[in-house]
C-alpha cells in the first residue's frame, strides 16, 4: 500500500451524512486491507503521511488564508493523546495549536456551552487540534445529568428538546466556521470495551503510566452503552459534507494514526495550497535586495 491508497482507505471511515448511520457498523478492531503483521509498513506510511502533512502545513501558514480545525473525541484510553502526539509530530509548533478541554472552570460555566471552544478556534494559516471539544456538551452532559445542572441554565430552557437544539447550534457553528475558511474534520476514536479494559489495566500495572489512571474511569465503564448511544446520535445529527466525522477503529493504535494522518493530508490537499506568488513590484524589490547584499 502506498500513501495514495492510504488516503483512499481513510474514506471508508468517513461519515458525511447521518442518514442510516449505525455505530455498530464500524468494527473497533478493523485494520482495513492490512493485517497485524503489516504494522511496520503502516508505521512507515504514517511517517510519510506526517511528513507530507508538515509540507502542507508550511504552505498553509505561508498562504495565510485557510485554517484546519481537528476535533478528536473518544472514550478514556481510546488513544487521543498519543494520536495527537504521533500525527502532529512533524508540524512546526508555530503553525499548530493544541487544546485539551477537561472539566469546565467557573468562568467557563458562566458562558454559553460553545464559548470555551470557539475562543480557541485556529487563526488563518494554522492547524487547531481539540482533545475533546464542545461535543462533550452532547455526550458527557447527556449521559451525566449532573453536568448539565452545573451549567446554570434557566430551568425553562432545559427541556426534552435541549439535545436537538444543541445539535442545531453545533451544525450552525460548523457551517459558519467553514464559511470563514476553517476546514473542520472530526474524529471519533472508536475503541472496544475489551481493549479499553486492557489499556486501563496497563495504566495500573506500569508505574510510569499510573498518573494517567483516574478512579472515575472505572465508573464511566458502567455507562458504556449510554455513551455508545450518545456517540451514535451525535454523529447522526452533526455529520455533514463540510464537517464530516471519521469513525476511526482504535483498538490498534498503529492503524488509527494512519487513518487520521491520511484523512488530514487529504483535507489539506483538497485546498490546493501553494506558496504566495510575488507581484512584479515585489520581485523587483527582491532583486534589488539581492544586489545590495551581494555588494556588501
Amino acid at each position: 500500500m502506498d500513501l495514495l491508497r492510504a488516503r483512499d482507505m481513510s474514506r471508508a471511515y468517513r461519515v458525511d451524512s447521518g442518514a442510516g448511520f449505525k455505530l455498530r457498523d464500524f468494527d473497533p478492531a478493523d485494520t482495513g486491507p492490512l493485517q497485524s503483521n503489516d504494522e511496520p509498513h503502516a508505521r512507515a506510511l504514517t511517517g510519510r503521511a506526517t511528513a507530507r502533512l508538515a509540507e502542507l502545513q508550511d504552505m498553509l501558514y505561508a498562504q495565510d488564508r485557510w485554517a484546519l480545525l481537528v476535533l478528536i473525541q473518544g472514550m478514556d484510553a481510546a488513544g487521543k493523546d498519543t494520536a495527537i502526539r504521533e500525527v502532529m509530530s512533524g508540524i512546526n509548533p508555530q503553525g499548530c495549536q493544541v487544546f485539551a478541554f477537561k472539566k469546565p472552570s467557573e468562568e467557563e460555566l458562566d458562558h454559553d456551552f460553545l464559548w470555551r471552544c470557539t475562543r480557541c478556534f485556529p487563526e488563518r494559516g494554522r492547524i487547531g487540534v481539540f482533545n475533546r471539544s464542545y461535543y462533550e456538551e452532547v455526550l458527557v452532559a447527556r449521559v451525566h445529568p449532573e453536568v448539565l445542572e452545573r451549567q446554570k441554565l434557566p430551568p425553562e430552557l432545559v427541556t426534552k428538546r435541549i439535545w436537538r437544539e444543541r445539535f442545531e447550534d453545533i451544525r450552525a457553528l460548523e457551517r459558519y466556521a467553514t464559511r470563514q475558511g476553517i476546514v473542520v474534520r472530526k474524529f471519533l476514536l472508536h475503541v472496544s470495551k475489551t481493549e479499553q479494559k486492557r489499556r486501563l489495566l496497563g495504566r495500573i500495572a506500569v508505574p510510569g503510566k499510573n498518573w494517567k489512571f483516574r478512579a472515575g474511569d472505572i465508573g464511566l465503564r458502567q455507562h458504556w452503552r449510554a455513551y455508545q448511544r450518545a456517540f451514535e446520535d451525535t454523529i447522526r445529527a452533526t455529520a455533514t459534507p463540510a464537517a464530516p466525522w471519521y469513525v476511526v477503529p482504535a483498538d490498534n493504535k498503529w492503524y488509527s494514526r494512519l487513518v487520521i494522518a491520511s484523512a488530514l493530508v487529504e483535507a489539506l490537499e483538497s485546498l490546493r495550497l501553494s506558496y504566495p506568488k510575488l507581484s512584479r513590484v515585489e520581485l523587483r524589490e527582491l532583486a534589488k535586495a539581492k544586489r545590495a547584499l551581494e555588494r556588501e
